[in-house]
């Protein structure tokens, strides 16, 4: 994201919008669009190009919390909320559902940049750890495959766990493919011979 985002802002009063918008754009932003509500969040954002969501309100509601979570599966982004009362089980849904900044007591739009910059911050480090569980996640699931390929051929050719490993290695250099994607293939064959 560079210095200056494109911003979804939601928000019930057109006054406070208003206002918003103009504390936003003084700080370099643009507002490429507004809703008074979160209904159909997924398809604004793809309408807009939005990278920031802001939501603006009095009080949330499941809905907005709801629309939330969905795009923070679908198409995650900094979102950030101010509302002007909430509770504590509204608050951790909210960051259950991918908010970034969570703010009561409303806005103060001389405030707006620094909470922009902390919710961007936040966002991108949360992206990071997601995508080192992801990525640890995978390196897992690959490293279980090359293990069972390794049994079936310790098992089936009576090799040795090192054996095994070298025969699978071989065959991966000479296809030019993951090796991984050799166990794959050989517990595959596996199968079918059973």
């Amino acid at each position: 994201m560079g210095s200056s985002l494109r911003i979804l802002l939601i928000d019930e009063a057109p006054e406070r919008a208003s206002a918003l918008e103009a504390a936003l754009e003084a700080a370099g932003h643009t507002v490429v669009a507004r809703a008074a509500n979160a209904a159909d969040l997924t398809a604004q954002i793809a309408a807009s190009g939005a990278e920031v969501i802001i939501v603006d309100m009095n009080s949330p509601d499941r809905d907005t919390i709801e629309s939330l979570r969905e795009v923070t599966r679908e198409r995650p982004r900094p979102i950030l909320m101010f509302v002007d009362r909430s509770d504590e089980s509204m608050i951790t849904e909210a960051i259950n559902a991918g908010v970034s900044a969570y703010v009561v007591d409303g806005l103060n739009p001389a405030r707006v940049k620094p909470i922009l910059d902390v919710a961007i911050a936040r966002f991108n480090q949360f992206q990071s750890l997601n995508d080192e569980v992801a990525k640890a996640k995978a390196s897992l699931a690959e490293r279980k495959v090359i293990e069972r390929a390794k049994g079936i051929l310790m098992r089936e050719r009576k090799l040795s766990e090192e054996d095994a490993y070298r025969v699978l290695r071989s065959a991966a250099m000479e296809q030019n493919k993951r090796l991984a994607d050799v166990a794959e293939s050989l517990i595959s064959a596996a199968k079918m011979l059973r």
